[in-house]
């Protein structure tokens, strides 16, 4: 099982590579890579006091998958497709489970429509707004091997975020 300590971290070539759809063939992959995901996240909350959704790729999964979990509310992106960006934007101060220290300031679209697959191959979609559009547009760059540094505003839109006291 993959968590906290297997979380790819800038610097890695894969972070910047564009990942592979997902086949219904690839059912026991996607329930392993799911379980990965959820247990990396809620380790790397229990460090960092942080993370709401981490993508296939932070954990060396090649995939196009998302894995977001709010509130004890987990939710499954496979094969996501953003297809609605506002023209509205938004300025923000993006964090990173590759970069658990690093605040990197960006612009992202207030609203964004998704469509996808759950994990009964059932296509869905949703529109999100504010920082749930945030996270969604953060993890699907990492499936297009995009990270929040190549977004940042300019040169002076880094920030150092210490690991909270344990």
């Amino acid at each position: 099982m993959k968590g906290l300590k297997d979380i790819i971290l800038l610097g890695d070539d894969r972070l910047y590579e564009v990942c592979e759809p997902l086949t219904k063939d690839d059912s026991t992959l996607i329930e392993t890579i799911v379980v990965d995901l959820n247990n990396a996240m809620m380790e790397f909350r229990e460090k960092y006091k942080a993370g709401r959704a981490i993508a296939a790729p932070q954990l060396g999964y090649m995939k196009r998958l998302i894995y977001m979990n709010i509130q004890g509310i987990a939710t499954v992106f496979i094969n996501p497709e953003i297809v609605f960006q506002s023209k509205e934007m938004m300025e923000l101060w993006d964090d990173c489970m590759s970069l658990p220290n690093l605040l990197v300031k960006l612009k992202r679209h207030r609203t964004i429509q998704i469509r996808f697959f759950d994990q009964n191959w059932v296509p869905q979609e949703l529109e999100l707004t504010d920082d749930l559009s945030e996270l969604l547009q953060h993890e699907y760059d990492h499936l297009d091997g995009i990270l929040c540094t190549m977004r940042a505003i300019n040169e002076r839109s880094f920030k150092w975020k210490p690991t909270p006291q344990e």
